[in-house]
């Protein structure tokens, strides 16, 4: 017999309670699924303590990682009392990526659930957060919450790419939606669908002149909005997106994602993820301009898997 499957909630190794706790809670009670909270400690001062013999440090180490159980186990009554079933646990680990993975391919979980990081620019520049490594490295759809103001979702924009279909995945966009419909009709949440896609860049693939970019041959953009447009409407009307929950904008996507979720109050962005080459069609470029965007929450989904 098949394992159920959970979510499962990346805790910070700090014991404070945020808005991810919530919004974890609320979607294990909406999906009808358990939840798992797993907080992976590591304090450098207990760490490299070097006034005490190993024997303390292990009794040191174990105290904290008690507490921290303690602490999770009080987060998890409340929950328990609203009638989602929670367990929890603590590790001890200084880099937690490899024992999260360790737990992903272990277990049968659906969905990944953190809470997203912000860090400086400077610190982006020089080191790869963890946030940045759960969407290169799992194929599970990965839930990173940032000011959830609601904990269940009441709207959720799908964004979707249709600028260069060689590169893409077969029906990619469509599970996009799919997802999001599925996230929507589970949390009984309005759904809008975006697409935002930068014109100058499509102008030169089609082979306009970089030289005269910025004078656009008014024919050659035309036919190119035109049948971006029309494949828009197909994509949206084979999925039921009603007329008025289509958006179409152009410029920068990850710009464009930001002032759409800010001026629309969304709750959830639900976008897709290549892994071609370790890093993908919104790795590296949209997605990480985008998170550092955002003022709420963000799915990210991948190809590979489709979510429960």
């Amino acid at each position: 017999m098949e394992t159920p499957q959970r979510l499962l909630l990346i805790a910070s190794p700090l014991m404070r309670r945020t808005p991810v706790y919530d919004r974890a809670a609320a979607l294990a009670k909406a999906k009808g699924m358990a939840l798992h909270i797993v907080a992976f400690d590591y304090v450098e001062g207990l760490a490299t303590a070097g006034l005490v013999n190993d024997q303390a440090l292990a009794v040191m180490r174990e105290g904290y990682v008690q507490q921290h159980r303690e602490w999770l186990e009080n987060q998890a009554q409340p929950m328990r009392r609203n009638g989602v079933t929670v367990t929890t646990e603590v590790v001890w680990v200084q880099h937690p990526l490899n024992e999260i993975l360790v737990h992903l391919r272990e277990q049968s979980f659906a969905l990944l659930i953190k809470e997203f990081e912000h860090e400086p620019w400077w610190a982006r520049a020089m080191f790869t957060n963890l946030d940045i490594q759960l969407l290169r490295e799992t194929r599970i759809p990965l839930h990173l919450v940032h000011n959830a103001s609601h904990a269940l979702p009441r709207r959720i924009l799908a964004a979707v790419d249709l600028s260069r279909p060689e590169d893409q995945f077969e029906g990619f966009n469509d599970q996009i939606i799919s997802e999001a419909l599925k996230l929507a009709l589970q949390c009984s949440a309005q759904i809008e669908l975006l697409y935002a896609y930068d014109l100058g860049s499509m102008y030169l693939d089609a082979g306009g002149s970089r030289a005269h970019s910025f004078l656009f041959d008014s024919n050659l953009a035309r036919t190119l909005h035109e049948a971006q447009s029309d494949a828009f409407q197909a994509l949206a009307e084979r999925n039921g997106i009603a007329a008025e929950h289509r958006h179409m904008r152009i410029g920068d996507p990850a710009k464009a994602l930001a002032v759409f979720m800010d001026n629309n109050d969304i709750d959830v962005l639900v976008m897709g993820s290549y892994h071609h080459h370790g890093i993908g069609w919104f790795i590296g470029s949209t997605a990480e301009r985008v998170l550092h965007r955002l003022s709420s929450s963000v799915l990210v989904i991948s190809p590979e898997h489709s979510q429960g």
